[in-house]
This record gives structure tokens, sequence and C-alpha cells, in this order.
């Protein structure tokens, strides 16, 4: 098995090892780890000759990277204008008391993990869920056990 060291490694041996690299990094490393951890981004920053501050600027700004490590599985609810009527904050308090989180955690056995998000592309289907890349429309609270099952494997 490898170590954080020799993956972080092998993602930068696929890189030019310049500034323009630092997103395409950042998410060869989010996809090894799950999550962007702090020794790798002081690693990258070095590496790319770039900030650490802008390591973290970039981290931050967009979405699909976490610092925090994230569950096996990432369940996103929608919260848009139309979602929202249709019972999206129901939703995220049904997921989260199942599933025993809040948004933006991850359950302690790290098979998943909960957010929010604006707008998941669909809101003739809302209220929308997502986990992982699969879409899951006109959901209702009642539903929820159903879909979580089979990824509790």
């Amino acid at each position: 098995m490898m170590t954080s060291q020799q993956k972080l490694e092998t993602i930068m041996s696929r890189y030019e090892g310049v500034a323009a690299d630092l997103i395409p990094v950042l998410q060869d490393i989010q996809d090894e780890f799950n999550y962007l951890p702090q020794d790798e981004l002081k690693v990258v920053a070095g590496r790319l000759n770039v900030p650490l501050t802008r390591v973290y600027s970039v981290a931050t700004f967009f979405k699909m990277f976490s610092l925090e490590p994230r569950g096996k599985h990432l369940i996103r609810v929608c919260l848009g204008t139309a979602c929202h009527l249709r019972g999206g904050q129901r939703l995220v308090e049904t997921v989260g008391r199942r599933l025993n989180l809040e948004p933006g955690q991850a359950t302690e056995d790290r098979q998943f993990s909960l957010e929010t998000v604006g707008c998941l592309g669909s809101c003739a289907q809302a209220p929308l869920m997502m986990i992982d890349d699969k879409y899951f429309g006109r959901m209702a609270v009642d539903k929820v056990p159903k879909i979580l099952k089979p990824y509790k494997q």
C-alpha cells in the first residue's frame, strides 16, 4: 500500500510543475484523498512555486474542494429556489437525522458527507438530491431510507 507521500509524488509526476497546474493537481489530490490534506498542500505550494495563501485561496473558492475529510459518498441536497419551495430543507434535515450529521460534516465512519448546494441544475425535478454522481429527483422524505440503503453496504 502506498504512503500518502508516494501518492502525492505519483500525482505530481503527471505535471510540469508550473503554477498553471495548481487546479488540476488539487483535483487529483481531492480524488485520491477525498479532501485536501494540509501537508500535501504545503508540498504542492513548494513544488509549483505558488504561495501557500494562493493554494488555500483556490482550495476554499471552489466548492468541489474540501479541506476537511469527506465521506466515501458525498450527498448534496439542492436548496435553490425551486428545491427550497418544494421541501429541500426538510430533505436536508431528514438525511441529517438518518445519518447523524449536519451539512458540512462527515459521518464518524467516513461513509457519508452531507452538503447543501445552491443549484443542481434540474429545477423541474425539484426537490433534488445527489449521491456521488447520481441524481435523485422529485425527492420526498419517505424516499430517503430506500435511496440510502444501497450506499450503506
